[in-house]
């Protein structure tokens, strides 16, 4: 993958050694570390922060980036009331950066490895009850019987599919019609890091997703979007965005249900996996989650059936 110039925004500014830095840092990230497009734009655009900061102390060379700047400039992130996840991240992409300057020879020593990085607040997620997501289900169910509208099609499967799977958003827009494993009712799913996992599916699933393919794609898909599992009204891909609305408008549809988004329908499939008795090793297998600490967010919502697993089973209960 080509090197991409960083010449937008306040990294213009920079001097020429912490723009050369910059650019090689990003191509780095892209082509040696893989990293999503997302991750990449906020660590480069917190490096940029960070050598903006080493700059206003007066130093025109990344020997400048050392244990006191890094500190400072995080300190001053603090007292500008930045929330402490933005802190973890900042403070991360300056370790990565600090890190591969050293690797590189451009700093003697990786100042960023004595920082520490600020335990970032994790809400506990917000999911909709089992009753009230099989109503959302059962809901565009009705919608895609109703008339045979390919969009409405679409749109149950698009549910059934980010429940049964708990995939994220992103997952799901990039499927192809061939990750699909209808023999072993079973998703190919390209995660973080490119990372490929199988997540099983439910027979719902598996006829929301044939209905789909029978009697929706054929009306919507153009050439424009290859093998898409899913496309849109113009039919091409179906894209994130697009994919996020879809799950607004089927929530919105059933009053009782909270607009958590489709990171909400990820938790909410987790949150019942647990419910019904899977183990936290599993989920975080199907989930794709790289550590477990990650996965255990989720087990605050089972209070209910771990009380009932006490009472059941503690002598003294």
């Amino acid at each position: 993958m080509g090197r991409v110039a960083v010449r937008r925004g306040p990294e213009a500014a920079l001097p020429h050694a912490f723009q050369h830095a910059l650019t090689e840092f990003t191509a780095h990230l892209r082509a040696e570390r893989d990293r999503s497009a997302h991750t990449v734009r906020a660590y480069v655009a917190d490096v940029a922060s960070l050598l903006d900061h080493v700059v206003r102390l007066g130093r025109t060379d990344l020997a400048g980036v050392d244990v006191e700047a890094v500190r400072g400039w995080l300190a001053r992130q603090r007292t500008q009331g930045r929330a402490r996840a933005t802190l973890a991240r900042r403070a991360c992409a300056a370790r990565a950066f600090t890190a591969w300057a050293h690797r590189r020879g451009l700093l003697r020593t990786n100042s960023g490895a004595r920082i520490s990085v600020p335990a970032a607040h994790r809400a506990l997620p917000n999911v909709l009850r089992a009753d009230v997501m099989a109503r959302v289900l059962e809901s565009a169910a009705a919608a895609a019987a109703a008339d045979g509208d390919p969009v409405a099609i679409r749109d149950r499967a698009l549910l059934e599919l980010l429940y049964a799977t708990g995939v994220r958003v992103s997952e799901l827009v990039g499927l192809d019609v061939a990750d699909v494993d209808y023999q072993h009712r079973v998703v190919r799913v390209l995660g973080k890091g490119r990372k490929e996992r199988s997540v099983p599916f439910g027979i719902p699933a598996e006829a929301a997703l044939d209905d789909w393919l029978n009697r929706g794609r054929p009306l919507l898909y153009r050439r424009a979007a290859g093998d898409a599992l899913f496309v849109g009204r113009r039919g091409g891909r179906l894209g994130v965005r697009a994919a996020r609305q879809v799950v607004h408008q089927q929530l919105c549809a059933v009053p009782e249900a909270p607009d958590v988004g489709p990171h909400g329908l990820r938790h909410t499939a987790a949150t019942h996996l647990l419910e019904g008795g899977a183990d936290l090793r599993s989920v975080q297998e199907l989930l794709g989650h790289a550590s477990l600490s990650t996965t255990q967010i989720y087990t605050h919502v089972s209070v209910d059936r771990l009380r009932r697993i006490h009472a059941q089973a503690h002598p003294r209960a």
